[in-house]
């Protein structure tokens, strides 16, 4: 039977397994502090940003700068300053997609209508101003270290796969975890071209296992979280599964390679989403502190 959070917290809801997260969540992640390192688990953001060749790439305007003044720009003081905008789209570089992201008929999580999604407003449901900011106890699942090497493009990682990456931590799932898989893609160096090209990642099996242990949020270090490309007659099952059928958010472009030379399997994981009212991601930089 497919695993479902539809209705589970009510009709209205849009936060989805987010609703996981509760105080006691927050408490569980702080005791896995010890020493009080902080590690950043975000790729580089902006116009260096990796960008699926679909989607727009990032830039940035200087609104004023160091030429400015050079040129004569007036001032009534020696305060001088340097300001500028930066254009790129939310799904570029790491981020967290959003419950409106994807959706298979007109119905996204939770039966809302996919027809409130529109290019004036954005998603009227589901968005990423609906989602939360996540304080919890992370844990790394270093497929990775369980191979003995990155992944090769297309390679499915599984749910016996997860299972032995968590005996290998020594750690068990918890209701509410981040689960964060190392596939070891980002690590490569590749171009941005072949970055988005197929990838390793997530089976389907493996989605299903992890909302079945009530994961409230799922990261991985590649683009689109799941192994690419998909199997025949489907497209992006794992985010039917995970987004669509459980509203787990998915943690896209993390850099996973120093937490993981660090050898903790368990730390406090943090992330505060932009409530970008009707975008369908937020661009993130998430941490983990040991």
């Amino acid at each position: 039977m497919t695993h479902s959070n539809w209705g589970r917290w009510g009709p209205d809801d849009e936060a989805g397994a987010l609703n996981l997260l509760t105080a006691a969540t927050v408490k569980r992640g702080v005791e896995q502090v010890t020493e009080g390192t902080v590690i950043s688990l975000a790729q580089p953001c902006g116009p260096v940003a990796m960008t699926s060749p679909h989607r727009h790439s990032p830039a940035r305007f200087m609104d004023r700068d160091a030429g400015d003044y050079a040129v004569g720009t007036r001032r009534t003081s020696n305060f001088k300053f340097a300001e500028d905008t930066v254009l790129m789209p939310t799904h570029s570089g790491t981020h967290l997609d959003a419950l409106a992201h994807g959706w298979e008929g007109d119905r996204l999580y939770n039966n809302h209508p996919s027809a409130d999604t529109r290019s004036i407003r954005g998603a009227a449901r589901c968005g990423a101003d609906k989602l939360r900011p996540i304080v919890t106890r992370g844990v790394l699942l270093d497929i990775v270290a369980l191979s003995g090497s990155a992944l090769a493009a297309s390679t499915g990682v599984t749910d016996t796969d997860l299972e032995r990456a968590y005996e290998m931590g020594g750690v068990q799932p918890r209701s509410g975890d981040a689960a964060l898989v190392r596939t070891g893609w980002w690590e490569r160096g590749l171009s941005t071209t072949d970055y988005h090209r197929d990838e390793p990642g997530l089976t389907l099996d493996a989605a299903e296992w992890l909302a079945e242990r009530d994961v409230a949020v799922v990261g991985v270090d590649n683009y689109a979280v799941e192994v690419q490309p998909s199997e025949p007659g489907s497209m992006f099952p794992v985010h039917l599964c995970l987004l669509h059928r459980n509203g787990v958010p998915l943690l896209e472009n993390l850099d996973l390679s120093i937490l993981a030379d660090t050898g903790r399997s368990e730390f406090l994981f943090m992330l505060a989403p932009l409530p970008l009212e009707g975008s369908t991601a937020s661009p993130v930089a998430p941490i983990a502190v040991l």
